[in-house]
């Protein structure tokens, strides 16, 4: 691909989305599609509008667009037509559930058709690589649906999860786009490259509206649509390794997977059932240790970043470097969540009046209705 193309692809999701952006906040705001704050949320701002996903599906249609239009690959139809079915439907789910709530379990049965168009259009766990001999296997069908499946609905919730604060899973999702975006090129995954683009460069125009202090969440719309697509571009570029596949993608997403993994075990270790809310993810730790939803928040960048750089050193290796390599990877891993007491059942001593005045703080800092860069409602 013409690098000119690329820039065209992001230029026309940023542009797109940036443009869409203060339109949607109107449009939350008429329907009612606010936020709600509860003991559970760490915003207590009160009347926030959601659907911020949907300026962010437009600007990832518009980079699609260009890229159909400049990009010649055969398979890019094919994989455009999966994503863009997936995708849709997560989107009009994520739409309903901002505005009128759905429970679990139903999101859980729309995130699994989502996942099936996509398994169904190619974005699949179809390689095995041995890790003795560097042979890679294809993978029988009766495994690769539960495995691909079990993927694309981890990744679409974990985003989900960690999406906590100001712009922590836009900002985030940004910079793993960006990450398996270039694993994609260097393997010459074109369905990847394009996707991961228009993704790119649609946070990339969203993000100001909802860097702390934001002036619009993504809600479930936005959440949804950003697990999905990162979890395509991870099926498309994990084909780049001969070994070891699958842990380059897994090394990019580590920040948002380690949380929702965690999250699972800590519930059960509790008693308590796996969609029980609880306000121990890593992002409400360092909002406690930082004092601020913006330090927090670019916190969680670095890590992320961190992550990013070694997945893509990762993909250059081989052999027994690459074991070695990843078990150091691991060690330091688990030390950064001990000193996150990321293991901990204990509930954090930030007190309900505490994160009021300070997200009352970071408040006074944003622009208000009628100002100038305030949103109109």
């Amino acid at each position: 691909m013409d690098p000119i193309y690329a820039i065209a692809i992001v230029v026309a999701a940023a542009s797109t989305a940036a443009v869409a952006t203060p339109f949607v906040m109107r449009l939350a705001c008429r329907i009612g599609a606010v936020d709600r704050p509860n003991e559970r949320k760490v915003s207590r701002r009160e009347g926030m509008p959601l659907l911020g996903g949907l300026a962010v599906g437009a600007g990832c249609a518009a980079g699609i667009a260009v890229g159909l239009q400049l990009v010649e690959e055969p398979q890019l139809a094919r994989g455009v037509v999966g994503f863009a079915g997936g995708g849709a439907l997560l989107v009009l789910v994520g739409v309903w559930d901002d505005r009128f709530q759905l429970r679990p379990a139903v999101k859980l049965i729309f995130q699994l058709a989502a996942a099936a168009i996509a398994i169904k259009a190619g974005f699949q766990v179809d390689l095995f690589s041995n890790p003795i001999t560097r042979e890679t296997l294809p993978v029988p069908a009766w495994i690769l649906w539960p495995v691909s499946l079990l993927w694309i609905v981890g990744v679409t919730n974990a985003m989900n999860l960690i999406d906590g604060l100001d712009g922590l899973s836009s900002g985030i999702g940004a910079i793993i786009a960006g990450t398996l975006t270039a694993i994609c090129w260097q393997a010459d995954q074109w369905v990847g490259v394009v996707i991961g683009l228009a993704l790119f460069g649609a946070l990339f125009g969203y993000l100001p509206f909802n860097f702390p202090p934001a002036r619009i969440f993504l809600g479930d719309t936005g959440a949804l649509l950003i697990g999905f697509t990162l979890s395509l571009l991870a099926l498309e570029g994990y084909r780049k390794t001969a070994l070891l596949a699958f842990i380059v993608p897994l090394i990019a997403l580590a920040v948002p997977l380690l949380d929702t993994t965690l999250s699972i075990v800590r519930r059960l270790r509790s008693g308590r059932g796996v969609f029980a809310p609880d306000r121990l993810h890593m992002h409400h730790r360092l909002l406690e240790r930082e004092g601020s939803h913006r330090s927090a928040v670019l916190m969680l960048y670095f890590l992320t970043s961190c992550f990013c750089m070694i997945a893509v050193s990762f993909s250059q290796l081989d052999g027994w470097v690459a074991l070695l390599y990843l078990a150091a990877v691991i060690g330091v891993t688990i030390r950064l969540l001990r000193n996150l007491d990321a293991f901990s059942l204990d509930a954090l001593s930030v007190s309900t009046a505490d994160r009021r005045s300070c997200d009352e703080r970071e408040e006074e800092a944003s622009p208000r209705p009628g100002e100038p860069g305030g949103e109109q409602s």
